[in-house]
Order: structure tokens, then sequence, then C-alpha cells
């Protein structure tokens, strides 16, 4: 049974930081890509970065110098370190695995809030 946790998420001020995790189990993490995306609301859901098994890092423009994705394979965890946030990066996060090779074999996490006062 595949699981993507994340946590993380919250309430902060624009300016403030805030570190997502997203623990995955029941899946060969080292063979996948992790993503995270956003939906904000009443948006369409959209790639905010990812990285694949390799260390090789993508991101949206909106978020590049703020947003740093990671990933610790010995822990099957994958974060994103969001700072100088801003009102519009309010949405619920989503972090996703996609195997490298194997691509239909890909997994969503139930989400979590991250919301940015004026």
């Amino acid at each position: 049974q595949v699981q993507l946790v994340e946590s993380g998420g919250g309430l902060v001020q624009a300016g403030g930081s805030l570190r997502l995790s997203c623990a995955a189990s029941g899946i060969i993490f080292s063979a996948n890509t992790m993503a995270w995306y956003r939906q904000p609301p009443g948006k369409q859901r959209e790639l905010v970065a990812d990285i694949t098994s390799g260390g090789s890092t993508n991101y949206v423009d909106s978020v590049k110098g703020r947003f740093t994705i990671s990933r610790d394979n010995a822990k099957n965890t994958v974060y994103l370190q969001m700072n100088s946030l801003k009102p519009e990066d309010t949405a619920v996060y989503y972090c996703y695995a996609q195997h490298r090779i194997l691509q239909r074999y890909n997994y969503w996490g139930q989400g979590t809030q991250v919301t940015v006062s004026s």
C-alpha cells in the first residue's frame, strides 16, 4: 500500500517561511521522481517543483529563488523549503511520486494547506 503523507503546512505571514515534508512508504523511493504541486482556491493544480532520483531539480518561475526542493532517500522523504512567502502562494500543496521508468506508477498525497496572510 502506497502512502504519501504531507506535513508542515499552516498559516504564516507574508515574508515568512515554512518547510513541507512528505514521507513516502510502499514505493522504492530512490527510483521515483518526487514533486510538489499546489492548487490555489478556484484554480487548477500546478507543478511547483520536482526532483529526480539523481537529484536534478526544476521549479516553476514564480517560486525560483524562494523555494527549495530536496530529498533524503535514507528517510524516504522529500521536502519543500518555502521562504519569502507571498499571499499568492496560498494553496493546498500536494506531494507526488512517479517511478522514473515505469511512469504509469504515480501517486498523490492528500495535501496540506498553506495560507499566507498579507
